[in-house]
């Protein structure tokens, strides 16, 4: 039903594909949506393409709904469970912008992907955290239990995969010995379901997906990505370079916009922050559920989503091992820029800006 997979890409016929799909996309794509005001100082392009997740609000939504983006409006066109889908959508100009795992950015970028990260956008603390969960009745106990075992996984080649080899190779197991641990692609909303009835042995949960389980009772956790590494920032968001020349100023709306919604979560009481979560869900009419937002806990982002260096190069040795980087070692300023971002160098934007 899931489809199983370890470690059998090749990561020269990855790139080539890559290069395909990037070439194809600039040739296919039309023009950016949205009008040019040609006024200095206003957004040049007052449409932005994304992806949401279903029964979730991201920053992007939510610093419009807090009226943060302006004159700028978003335009939904569907929805993805996958942060590299997501990051290729907007390297094809499939869409305006798109997020994911800091690692795979680094991939995208490496393969000549003409992105830039431009602000984060999810992370993990003490309260929001990447959990691996079995059965509490399950004997797996160990990192060297999950040998033959299957680990239920949004995607591969992403934040869970990397967390998960990362710590695997903490716990002293070999390289053979990872391989043998089986990555089972699955959606997200079904991971909890296919731990509890027998076809996974490990599910990575996240998010509100993961309270939902653990307050079901009957599971347990095996690991977390905090007790391995401690709290970090995990992804960030994207934008086509060409878009940054182009749309100066609808980057720095887009990044501005983004940071300043960080910041709202931050600092806002829980109950209002999910009151607003369930608000903005329920008036985009996509007979969405609401139900699990009551286990919102934190942005899990440091101070306006600055990007700092060690976001990328925590997981350079596992980047290289898997062959997703051609090099020994990162420069993260080729992959990521803060310049848009107003809470640079400790400013604070002011009020309405």
């Amino acid at each position: 039903m899931y489809k199983t997979l370890r470690k059998s890409r090749s990561p020269k016929t990855t790139g080539s594909a890559l290069a395909a799909v990037l070439l194809t996309g600039s040739v296919l794509s039309g023009c950016a949506s949205g009008t040019a005001t040609g006024t200095p100082g206003q957004p040049e392009q007052l449409e932005l393409r994304y992806q949401g997740g279903a029964n979730a609000v991201n920053l992007a939504e939510l610093a419009e709904d807090l009226g943060y983006f302006g004159k700028v409006k978003l335009k939904w066109v569907g929805n993805t469970i996958s942060g590299p889908q997501d990051i290729q959508s907007a390297a094809t100009d499939q869409t305006d912008f798109g997020g994911a795992f800091s690692g795979a950015i680094a991939k995208l970028i490496d393969a000549g992907a003409p992105v830039r990260a431009v602000v984060n956008y999810y992370g993990s603390d003490d309260k929001t955290f990447l959990g691996f969960y079995t059965r509490q009745d399950s004997p797996i106990r160990t990192a060297r239990d999950l040998i033959g075992r299957k680990v239920g996984v949004n995607t591969v080649g992403a934040n869970l995969e990397a967390v998960l080899d990362t710590w695997l190779k903490q716990q002293g197991l070999s390289d053979a010995e990872i391989k043998q641990v089986q990555l089972v692609v699955i959606p997200p909303v079904n991971a909890e379901q296919a731990l509890r009835n027998g076809q996974l042995d490990v599910a990575a949960l996240q998010g509100i997906l993961q309270d939902h389980a653990v307050a079901g009772g009957g599971v347990r956790s095996l690991f977390s990505d905090v007790e391995a590494f401690g709290p970090y920032n995990g992804g960030s968001y994207v934008l086509r370079k060409d878009f940054i020349k182009k749309n100066p100023e609808t980057t720095k709306t887009f990044v501005s916009a983004v940071a300043r919604a960080i910041e709202w979560e931050r600092t806002t009481p829980r109950e209002e922050v999910v009151a607003r979560f369930t608000k903005i869900i329920q008036s985009r009419g996509r007979n969405e559920d609401t139900s699990t937002l009551k286990y919102w806990k934190s942005v899990a982002i440091t101070h306006g989503g600055l990007i700092t260096d060690k976001d990328y190069t925590l997981w350079t040795p596992w980047l290289r091992q898997q062959g997703f980087i051609k090099g020994d070692t990162l420069d993260p300023a080729k992959i990521y820029t803060n310049e848009f971002n107003p809470y640079r160098d400790g400013a604070t934007p002011a009020a309405g800006k």
